[in-house]
Parts: structure tokens; C-alpha cells; sequence
């Protein structure tokens, strides 16, 4: 079995793995200024999609330009939210070559997609060979999947994102099914987690204190998880925030999935409790002159709604931006963590408002990493997706593994 890796090859951002020059696995984009693609073009026969976020699932419908219709095979979440992404995608890029697909291709999806369960095999035909194909819950989002490839000769593990630990929303993973190689994640293998409850009880405290002193919370959110999980948060702090944005309509896509959620019931008491916004006369001004917990994509402040709440609160140190999720080099939210500026409008302003970072992430640190891996020993460890992939290859390889990280570009035999 070989694989090529397209991208997410020493980096975070636009994975996607083909296997054998015919089975693709995920296929997304990097966020940036500009979205960078992964670096050809395949024309796959099959592709499994392990969940929907944009780094994985972006660019998936510019796999059915022309003639080209590859079998797509996701779980029902996936497919629901890589919809959602697909058309945010064209509001902001449609009507440029930035984005590789059109609405015609998003919805050729219906045509091609196969929605799969967890835990049970399926077949997959590319490239003239079989393949056994197997999703197992990643414990990362609603719908994200392990994905298991079996040729009858090799059976390769390619662990999406993932979580070892259980968020609200979801639980972990426990799935350690038989492989002989693994691609794996590697987005903060040089970090421990503080404890997740503590994190919880830090940044609701802060915000109620922010809320109390007189000051506005605007805390920027992926829309697709952390969104989620922070009304989980804020409803069991008896927190009422403001929901705005894409993550509005994640969080109805997901309600309608409660087999891929931990406490499907919590979630509908904290859309109960959460007040969205519509954005209409001037209720985005309106909010953010009160004090309010303000929860609002985009999670790297690239675009959204934020910008309509940050250009209001940047200039009052009583107000509070909490960051709550992982900040691309070059986009504006690591700017803004790492130099208190941001730019608003075309001009970079200096921001007086406070700026917490919190560790509410989706993936599993270096400890569920290890512990992981730990059944994987006698396998091929590819390490991918993270910006230390080299330097945590070279950690297993002295603690006994056949561990690699291939670079972008890089064919694999396994």
C-alpha cells in the first residue's frame, strides 16, 4: 500500500492522503491570506472524509468538477456540516479564483455521497482494488471518525483529528482497532491539557467577573465544536450568552445527529437558554455596548461576525476577548495573541481589551497521543498535521517506534 500525502504534511492544514493513487482520504484547505489547496489535484475513485472541518473537508467539492464523480464516504455529520462549510466558503470567496468549486459542485454531492455508520465495514472499490473501510469515533466533533483501511494484505489507521478525553459535547475515543501502519495527528504534541474542568471554571469565572465590572465578552469560536461546547459551558455556569454566526446553524445540524453526541439533552437546554442573533437593525452594535457573553465565529478571527463586535470593544481594557481555540500562524487571531493588535478595516489597530487564551481543544495532547499510540508499537507511526511532526517522530523513535513525518509531497510504502 503506498500513500502521498497532498498536505497536512508538517503543517496543520489542508489534509489529504491518497492511498494508492485512488482512494482519497480527506481533502481541505489550509486557512490564510490566501486559502492554500493541497498541492495537486487527484482524481480519486473513492474518497472517505474523516470529519467536517475545513481542514479536512474544505475543498471536497472540487473533487466532482467535469465528469469526475468519486464515491464520497462520511458519516451523516460530516455531510451535513462540509455543506455548510462548502457555501460559507463561496459567500466569501465564490466570485474568485480563491475557491476551486461552485455551488453546482456542492450540490453534485447528493449525487455521489454513501453515509456510514460507526463500527461498521464497508466496501470501497478504486483504483481496481478492494478495500474494507471501517469509521470509528474520534472523539474530536460530531460525526469525526477514525478511518480504517484494509487491503487484505495491510491495514492502515489514519486517525483524523482526535481526542482521548471526554469534551461535553462528545466523548473520547476508545477505538484501538489492529493496524500496521498509522497516520497520525499530531496538533499539540509538545503540550499537556490543564485539566478540563479547570479551564471551564477559569474562563466562566472571567467572563461573569468581565460581565459584573461592567464589561463586554466576545468570545471568538470555531463554528463546528467550540461554539457548542462553549454554550455547554456558559448554560452550566447559568452564563446567557449571545450565539452568532455560522455556528447558529451548526448548532441545529448537530441536534439532528443525538447518536453522535454525548448529552444530546444538555445541548437542547443550552440552545434553549442561548439567544441567537440575527443581525438585523443594528443588534450587533446594540449587543456589544451591554455586557454580554458574546460567542461568535470566526474562531481565528479571519472573518464573521467578530468584526463587527471586536472594532466596538478593542478600545476599553474593561472588556475581554477570550480565545478559546487554536490560532494559525498568519491569521489575525495569532496576531492578536501575540502582539495585542489586530487589523480592523484595511488599518492594524493596537486592542486595550483584555486577551485570555483558554485551552479548550478538540485533540488529544501529548499524554493521549502516547497513551494512544502505546497500542500501536509493533506499527509504522506517520506523524502528520501538527507543527512539530519531525521533532515528535524523532521523540517516538527513541521510545521504540518506527515513527516518520513525511513532508508534503512525500509517497509512502507501507
Amino acid at each position: 500500500m503506498e500513500v502521498e500525502f497532498l498536505g497536512g504534511a508538517r503543517e496543520v492544514g489542508r489534509s489529504a492522503v491518497l492511498v494508492d493513487g485512488a482512494l482519497l482520504l480527506d481533502y481541505g484547505l489550509l486557512t490564510a491570506d490566501p486559502p492554500q489547496y493541497p498541492v495537486r489535484d487527484p482524481e480519486p475513485d473513492a474518497v472517505v472524509v474523516s470529519h467536517g472541518h475545513l481542514d479536512h473537508a474544505g475543498a471536497v467539492p472540487a473533487l466532482l468538477k467535469g465528469d469526475r464523480r468519486p464515491a464520497i464516504h462520511w458519516t451523516p455529520p460530516t455531510a451535513d456540516l462540509t455543506r455548510t462549510l462548502a457555501r460559507d466558503t463561496l459567500k466569501l470567496h465564490g466570485n474568485s479564483p480563491l475557491c476551486p468549486f461552485s455551488e453546482e459542485h456542492v450540490a453534485r454531492l447528493g449525487e455521489v455521497e454513501e453515509r456510514r455508520a460507526y463500527g461498521e465495514p464497508f466496501a470501497v472499490e478504486a483504483g481496481g482494488t478492494e478495500y474494507e473501510v471501517t469509521l470509528r469515533n474520534a472523539g474530536h466533533i460530531p460525526g469525526s471518525a477514525h478511518v480504517l483501511v484494509d487491503d487484505g494484505q495491510t491495514r492502515l489507521l489514519y486517525t483524523g483529528d482526535f481526542h482521548t478525553d471526554d469534551q461535553r459535547l462528545v466523548s473520547g475515543t476508545t477505538a484501538r482497532p489492529d493496524a500496521d501502519a498509522v497516520i497520525c495527528e499530531s496538533t499539540y504534541a509538545d503540550v499537556t491539557h490543564e485539566d478540563r474542568r479547570a479551564v471551564e471554571d477559569r474562563w466562566a469565572e472571567s467572563a461573569k467577573t468581565t460581565i459584573w465590572e461592567g464589561g463586554t465578552v466576545v468570545a471568538p469560536a470555531f463554528a463546528i465544536g467550540r461554539t457548542q461546547e462553549l454554550m455547554l459551558v456558559a448554560d452550566a455556569n447559568d452564563i446567557t450568552p449571545y450565539v452568532d454566526g455560522m455556528g447558529i446553524e451548526v448548532t441545529r445540524i448537530v441536534r439532528r445527529h443525538p447518536e453522535f453526541l454525548r448529552d444530546p439533552e444538555a445541548l437542547r437546554r443550552a440552545k434553549g437558554a442561548a439567544r441567537f442573533v440575527t443581525g438585523r437593525d443594528g443588534q450587533r452594535e446594540r449587543i456589544a455596548a451591554d455586557n454580554e457573553l458574546i460567542i461568535t465565529t470566526s474562531g481565528m478571527l479571519a472573518g464573521g461576525p467578530v468584526h463587527s463586535y471586536l472594532p466596538k470593544i478593542r478600545g476599553s481594557p474593561t472588556n475581554l476577548v477570550t480565545l478559546t481555540g487554536y490560532q494559525v500562524e498568519g491569521t489575525p487571531g495569532r496576531e492578536l495573541q501575540e502582539h495585542g493588535r489586530l487589523a480592523i478595516n484595511g488599518q492594524v489597530r493596537p486592542v486595550s481589551a483584555r486577551v485570555e487564551s483558554y485551552d479548550f481543544s478538540a485533540h488529544a495532547d501529548r499524554e493521549g497521543l502516547e497513551s494512544f499510540l502505546d497500542s500501536y508499537r509493533g506499527a509504522r507511526v506517520l506523524v502528520n498535521h501538527g507543527d512539530r511532526c519531525e521533532a515528535f517522530a524523532e521523540d517516538l523513535r527513541a521510545d521504540g517506534f518506527a515513527a516518520s513525518a513525511p513532508a508534503i509531497g512525500e509517497r509512502i510504502e507501507v
